[in-house]
């Protein structure tokens, strides 16, 4: 069966930065990535590669930046106050988790001072070029209620 809009695709994934050491794997989670295809639920050239293929198969892409999380924007700093991020210690340059009204968001911290911080709102993967290894797992029409969420 060959992936295409409204099927569900389980599959592993290893990603990196092109010609970098890889930075994650759902391999090191142990379970594979499941999907429902042509829903946006991927970033685009990934969805893009899985196009047409079958379980079973193996494959490596390089997805530019602009298909994946998109170029980096200048101006996307924000300043927080403190409380958000509650006990964590704080360093320029970590990474954490904010919950933002639109839902949880990957932030970069920039500075730290007394009462605030200011964050990087850009995708820590934006600007980057990706590859990413895949192994196919399973493909499968997906329940009319999968397709409805």
């Amino acid at each position: 069966m060959k992936i295409e809009k409204d099927r569900v695709v389980r599959f592993h994934y290893t990603v990196s930065e092109v010609g970098q050491p890889p930075l994650e794997s759902s391999k090191d989670r142990g379970e594979p990535l499941a999907i429902l295809v042509g829903h946006g639920n991927i970033i685009p050239g990934l969805e893009k590669a899985l196009d047409g293929r079958e379980a079973g198969e193996s494959f490596g892409v390089d997805v530019p930046a602009a298909e994946a999380y998109g170029e980096r924007r200048e101006g996307l700093s924000q300043r927080v106050p403190k409380k958000h991020f509650g006990a964590q210690k704080l360093a320029p340059g970590q990474q954490v988790v904010l919950n933002t009204n639109f839902g949880p968001r990957a932030v970069t911290v920039e500075k730290v001072g007394m009462s605030v911080v200011d964050v990087d709102l850009n995708h820590p993967m934006a600007g980057k070029d990706l590859h990413f290894d895949i192994e196919i797992v399973e493909v499968r029409e997906a329940q009319p209620v999968e397709i409805e969420h």
